[in-house]
């Protein structure tokens, strides 16, 4: 990246193929990491799966904890589903592990172009966001997968069709109902961020509510498209999020003098 803004006017900034070249590093440096832990992942079969799957087995501490009956089995029909399954489990978890490292090599490519004043904001930003993260990744795993897979596994059409799940669906709602929440709930250190550098701040947002409610039922409603118990489940950390995100910005102008 460019030095600083605010440096010495006779020091170099660097051509845009210098830039394309931090790049480019930054993304091989990345990459290197999502592999290396995506390798852990194809490494450690056994573990990895005793984890994924444990949301369809009775004994699940979800299920204990909340006195839920339930339980499912999974069938594969495809002769290479198993082996692909792998390969976007151990990706998955790598993700999720290569997280804060890719977030610091992100960091380390913007911190250059920043002003003094910003880097601190938006190195705050960057630590909260993996934070964030993470509670989010288990939030989806011990709340959201849950309650959707009681409210899928429970709704029928009529009695005379039985549920039969493969590996490969239970797998597509996994990840989005892990990844994707974590996803979302990276929210507040956006807009913290956004509230650092002037973009907006602490009033902007609590005018706002009202559409933050009508815009987090809706997103609620994409995510768990389900029963509306499920998506209140959902809907009432998104809607705590927004108030965080409210309480992490910078006061008014007017409220700060």
């Amino acid at each position: 990246m460019t030095k600083k803004k605010g440096s010495n006017p006779g020091d170099d900034q660097m051509s845009f193929w210098d830039h394309l070249d931090v790049l480019r590093g930054t993304l091989i440096r990345s990459l290197a990491w999502l592999c290396a832990f995506t390798a852990l992942g194809l490494a450690f079969r056994d573990l990895l799966f005793e984890i994924v799957l444990a949301p369809t087995r009775q004994d699940f501490i979800v299920y204990r904890l909340l006195g839920w009956d339930f339980g499912m089995s999974l069938v594969n029909i495809e002769i290479s589903a198993q082996f692909f399954v792998h390969l976007r489990a151990a990706a998955g978890a790598g993700l999720v592990l290569a997280f804060p490292l890719i977030i610091w090599e992100i960091w380390k490519f913007i911190r250059p172009a920043l002003y003094e004043g910003e880097t601190r904001a938006v190195r705050t930003a960057f630590l909260l966001s993996s934070l964030l993260f993470y509670f989010g990744v288990v939030f989806g795993y011990l709340v959201v997968l849950p309650v959707c897979l009681q409210f899928f596994m429970n709704y029928t059409v009529s009695p005379d069709i039985v549920n039969t799940i493969t590996l490969g669906s239970y797998m597509g709602l996994f990840t989005s109902m892990v990844l994707l929440i974590g996803v979302v709930f990276e929210f507040p250190a956006v807009l913290s961020m956004l509230s650092r550098i002037g973009v907006l701040d602490r009033g902007t947002l609590r005018k706002g509510r009202r559409y933050a409610v009508v815009a987090v039922l809706i997103l609620a409603a994409l995510i768990t498209p389900s029963d509306p118990f499920s998506m209140i489940v959902l809907a009432l950390p998104l809607y705590g999020l927004y108030e965080l995100s409210i309480l992490l910005c910078k006061p008014t102008k007017a409220a700060s003098e």
